[in-house]
């Protein structure tokens, strides 16, 4: 899984948060991001689009007291929804240990990022896994 273009250089500061506003963060991402649309359980249910971005380029500014934790399945990743919306706007992901997974659709509106959107097929996750790898 793949968030951002390496050979992208231009970089912007955005923000985003859960629906009440209590959880806010800041995200330093590429113009250009790769966002990825899974059809596993959760994800489908949900409509998360993922932008992964590296724990050094995400700021927590507000609601850290406010998470609450789901994990499932394998337990490694970590889901963390604001306990008074239910909004989960990021999460820990098992496939990138040192990111986080940002719901694109929980960033602030204004930023001029472009999209792609790649399909993951998280419902057979290790073999969609080695294939995104290998792209």
């Amino acid at each position: 899984m793949s968030g951002v273009d390496p050979a992208d250089e231009g970089r912007v500061a955005t923000g985003g948060g859960c629906h009440c506003g209590a959880v806010r963060f800041e995200a330093d991402v590429p113009r250009h991001v790769r966002l990825l649309s899974c059809n596993c359980s959760m994800c489908a249910r949900t409509g998360f689009l993922h932008l992964i971005v590296p724990h050094a380029d995400f700021r927590l500014l507000s609601g850290r007291d406010l998470l609450t934790s789901y994990r499932f399945g394998t337990g490694v990743a970590e889901h963390l929804f604001c306990k008074t919306c239910g909004i989960r706007s990021f999460y820990q992901p098992r496939s990138h240990p040192d990111s986080w997974s940002i719901d694109f659709r929980c960033l602030d509106q204004g930023y001029e990022i472009e999209t792609e959107i790649v399909d993951f097929d998280g419902r057979n996750w290790e073999a969609a896994r080695a294939a995104l790898s290998e792209r």
